[in-house]
């Protein structure tokens, strides 16, 4: 009954999926407050008192009609708050008519690569990598190729970069701030790549739009400053969602912003309108694109997640893990304290630790801790981390 291609997908499963569920076994025989669990990038906090208040005061309105069909792109006035808001914070030019409200990042992301990849198009993937980025491509006949960063810095390496453009390059994928790495990616360095793909796109006469894929664009620390894609690069379309910034991945609620410079938009945009329809999510959740209209201002204190940074960030490097600190997002990815990070993942389950190896993000030998968790949780963990450094 089951097709080949998704038996053979099962067996490439997400990292993050399995230790998690591991974890669920773990917790099952030592109970909850014994394991630490690191594994999935589930925000622990709530989502701010504004955005409850929100989604109170508009299911007890009593407005007619709010849980209907409305157009397949969302609901102009949302479109407009959203535009309003990205053209401010990107500082670029937006039209509702360029946005598209969709069920989170993850269904942009496969409305966008459906929209625009022809059968064995190519879309660079820098890495290390979200898992997933690799389904959503191969998912439209589309083909990932992936692209190492700097070791060092985890920036992107432009020679490299530069070496895999083709006639058949269609799109580059961005994440910044990234996951796993933390990394914000530097402007310099995008300005440049912009130069490249200009050029390319000169010498092979196609266009090659850039795809930023942005969840973490608000949990920046240490008064980074996130580059704006659109302004960077002109073919682009942006993709973001409120699971991260508003602490709310279950409700699905995002959006996918084309770019004004890039031609024939308003087809592309019709585009994406028909990919959102026919694969089948219709329309972004009607409730909770009112509240993030109205709360497109707030975010989750960011100070709460800076706090469980140091601590495990300096706790690691303590331990002498080598780690490039997170600039943004709720992600550590230091070294392994071994070079085959599954077997280092495999360890640190004896001291109750569900961490994600690095292969699971493209990028062997190191290890991914998400400290989106309590504050209790990882102080409780300190001590397995050491043990675990003691081994080594």
């Amino acid at each position: 009954m089951l097709s080949e291609k998704i038996a053979k997908n099962l067996g490439r499963s997400s990292w993050i999926r399995a230790m998690f569920e591991e974890g669920e076994k773990l917790r099952k025989i030592h109970g909850a407050d014994k394991v630490y669990d690191f594994s999935l990038g589930n925000p622990e906090v709530e989502p701010p008192a504004a955005v409850k208040g929100k989604l109170k005061d508009i299911v007890l309105s009593g407005e007619q009609g709010i849980h209907r069909y409305m157009s397949n792109a969302g609901y102009y006035s949302v479109r407009e708050k959203v535009a309003e808001y990205f053209q401010k914070e990107k500082g670029v030019q937006m039209k509702p008519e360029n946005i598209v409200m969709t069920c989170g990042a993850a269904g942009g992301l496969n409305v966008v690569f459906k929209t625009i990849i022809n059968p064995g198009e190519e879309v660079i993937v820098f890495s290390p990598y979200f898992a997933e980025y690799l389904f959503y491509i191969d998912n439209h006949g589309g083909k990932p190729v992936i692209v190492p960063v700097d070791k060092d810095t985890f920036q992107p390496d432009l020679e490299l970069f530069e070496r895999h453009l083709n006639p058949l390059t269609k799109a580059v994928l961005i994440n910044s701030p990234n996951n796993p790495t933390g990394v914000v990616y530097n402007e310099s360095i995008l300005a440049r790549m912009a130069e490249i793909i200009g050029k390319k796109e000169k010498e092979y006469g196609t266009q090659i739009c850039v795809v930023a894929d942005e969840p973490y664009d608000k949990i920046i620390y240490d008064d980074v400053k996130l580059p704006s894609i659109p302004a960077i690069f002109k073919n682009s379309i942006t993709i973001n969602s409120f699971s991260k910034s508003l602490a709310l991945p279950g409700e699905r609620i995002g959006y996918i912003a084309v770019g004004s410079d890039i031609e024939d938009a308003g087809l592309l945009v019709d585009g994406l309108v028909f990919s959102n329809r026919t694969l089948g999510f219709v329309n972004a959740p009607a409730l909770f694109q009112k509240v993030v209209a109205g709360s497109l201002e707030e975010k989750v204190d960011i100070g709460y997640y800076r706090k469980r940074r140091d601590i495990l960030y300096n706790h690691l490097v303590k331990l002498g893990f080598s780690c490039v600190k997170p600039q943004g997002a709720f992600y550590l990815f230091p070294k392994a304290l071994i070079d085959d990070d599954v077997e280092f993942a495999r360890r640190a389950l004896k001291y109750n630790l569900l961490i994600v190896p690095g292969s699971g993000f493209g990028w062997p030998g190191h290890f991914r801790l998400s400290y989106c968790v309590s504050i209790e949780m990882i102080g409780n963990s300190l001590p397995a981390f050491e043990a675990l450094a003691k081994e080594f």
